[in-house]
């Protein structure tokens, strides 16, 4: 039987991969795509967010065999194969006669290269196959002379690994990540001031990247699924050439200090308002990432709101269902968060 290509959609936090996942399902041309979040936090929020693409079923399919979008609740893809991922992949590999291709959107702190050796497992091995690796790139950050948004905050995160004795494991990281690459997308080139500021940063990140390995700019997540899929690079027979600072560590453990948080409240809030408030908050404690929806007085859709260090993005996605409470709902993920403190602090 044929094998399931598998893309691997990897990147630090807040660079843009659920937006780039969003716009593949919106034009997928056909094609069947079963997608793996790897969420870390108690709501799935970015599964929320593919499934209010409005091209995913969130439904039983019509032979029960479970939603279209499957959401892992656990930390690290590459962490935890013995248990979510493996059986996921298995349960995915019964419906291959319904899916054309499998996409797993990594977490910010995974490693891609221990994922993809996974699929040397026997379990998995004759079922899929990674078809490439694609590697996102917050361009808005390279221009301003940083690798991520908000990089002291994930230094923290990095070195909360005690695993990794690294000087510079935020550097390493991101070496590791365009070293797996097929493929990198440079996004966020839309906020990006200057076409030679541009057209540089991806000169610089070309140099950074394997022989072969293209750099492509992406604005918005817009990028044709004939780019981002059908690498056949078979990627699990090939990662000898893809060397990694970590090809030597058995496996890695996340500080168990590195938490995530969810706030539900019934409370309405002004946009403005609340930014200002989660501004000051990402001041005082050491948060990473924040994501959610909020519910605005007198607004009859709901909104998305992503956080990363200072910046803050939203949008309207959808209009509130009848059938569901206007919540303000957001996940918060950092260094030994409190929720209570985390609560009283944007419900003053």
């Amino acid at each position: 039987m044929h094998k399931i290509p598998v893309t691997v959609v990897t990147g630090f936090l807040g660079s843009g991969k659920t937006t780039l996942v969003r716009h593949l399902l919106q034009n997928n041309q056909g094609r069947r795509i079963a997608v793996l979040v790897n969420e870390f936090g108690e709501v799935g929020i970015d599964g929320e967010l593919l499934r209010s693409c409005q091209v995913c079923n969130d439904e039983e399919t019509p032979n029960g065999s479970g939603p279209n979008i499957v959401e892992l609740a656990n930390g690290c893809l590459c962490c935890t194969v013995q248990e979510e991922f493996l059986p996921t992949m298995q349960e995915l590999l019964k419906r291959r006669d319904e899916i054309d291709c499998i996409v797993i959107e990594t977490s910010g702190l995974a490693l891609p290269k221990p994922l993809v050796q996974a699929f040397r497992r026997p379990e998995i091995r004759t079922g899929a196959t990674v078809d490439g690796v694609v590697t996102v790139v917050d361009g808005d950050a390279l221009a301003q002379g940083r690798i991520v948004s908000n990089l002291d905050a994930l230094n923290t995160q990095r070195q909360a690994d005690d695993s990794l004795e690294h000087e510079t494991p935020i550097e390493e990281l991101f070496e590791d990540q365009l070293a797996c690459a097929d493929m990198v997308l440079l996004a966020k080139t839309d906020v990006i001031q200057g076409e030679d500021t541009c057209s540089r940063i991806q000169q610089w990140l070309q140099q950074q990247t394997p022989s072969g390995v293209k750099v492509v700019p992406c604005h918005h997540g817009q990028i044709s699924p004939d780019i981002l899929l059908g690498f056949n690079a078979a990627v699990e027979d090939n990662l000898d050439s893809r060397p990694s600072h970590h090809d030597q560590e058995e496996d890695h453990d996340h500080d168990d200090n590195i938490n995530s948080i969810c706030v539900e409240l019934e409370q309405t809030f002004d946009p403005n308002t609340l930014i200002e408030r989660l501004q000051v908050l990402v001041q005082q404690q050491e948060i990473y990432r924040i994501k959610g929806f909020v519910a605005v007085p007198n607004k009859a859709m709901r909104l998305v709101l992503h956080g990363v260090g200072q910046r803050f993005d939203q949008f309207y996605d959808r209009l509130w269902q009848t059938s569901e409470p206007r919540l303000t709902q957001l996940v918060f993920i950092g260094q030994g968060l409190d929720s209570h403190h985390i609560t009283e602090a944007i419900s003053a």
